[in-house]
């Protein structure tokens, strides 16, 4: 291409209604709540823009769809040095982080942050998931490793798949590792 050539610009586009068959393929890898809110509020998103959606729960992800772990997930300022204080913005001294009572802290300012925003807690949101037509599958691997069944799970879990099986059921999708 010449300079003078003018260049095609490469934008999506979105006003294409025939464009039903993009799908979407989340591995949710961590338990911790911070980090099981990227997963479900991106799968939320897609799923209202009509794109199938599918999630998979492996390693500490886990803990979001086992019964006895999934109303019990916390949130560690321990190591995340991003932690700030809601009052004036004020960081929260790593030194401070590991002390008892922090994470329990920590726990209850995020979901208080996160309920003033009206978005539901983990359970409820994957309830909300599925009922818009999200999929769940949970890790074989995680689940061995963790002697868990299928009765360990929330009853909206459609199957224990391997990694692989995943990998072939979501060819094509738009990959997201969280």
């Amino acid at each position: 291409m010449t300079l003078t050539e003018e260049r095609t610009a490469i934008v999506p586009d979105f006003d294409d209604a025939a464009a039903t068959d993009r799908k979407l393929a989340i591995i949710c890898s961590k338990g911790n709540l911070d980090m099981a809110y990227p997963g479900l509020v991106l799968a939320n998103a897609a799923l209202g823009e009509g794109v199938e959606t599918h999630l998979f729960f492996t390693f500490w992800g886990f803990d979001m769809i086992t019964k006895s772990r999934m109303h019990h997930l916390q949130f560690s300022p321990a190591g995340n040095a991003a932690m700030h204080i809601p009052v004036a913005d004020a960081h929260l001294p790593q030194a401070l982080a590991p002390m008892p009572g922090m994470t329990a802290m920590a726990t209850r300012m995020l979901k208080k942050s996160i309920a003033e925003l009206g978005v539901p807690e983990v359970p409820d949101f994957l309830d909300q998931i599925v009922a818009a037509g999200g999929h769940l599958w949970a890790c074989r691997m995680s689940a061995d490793m963790n002697h868990l069944s299928e009765t360990d799970l929330r009853d909206d879990v459609e199957a224990i798949i391997s990694a692989a099986d995943f990998i072939e059921m979501t060819d094509g999708a738009q990959l997201l590792f969280i």
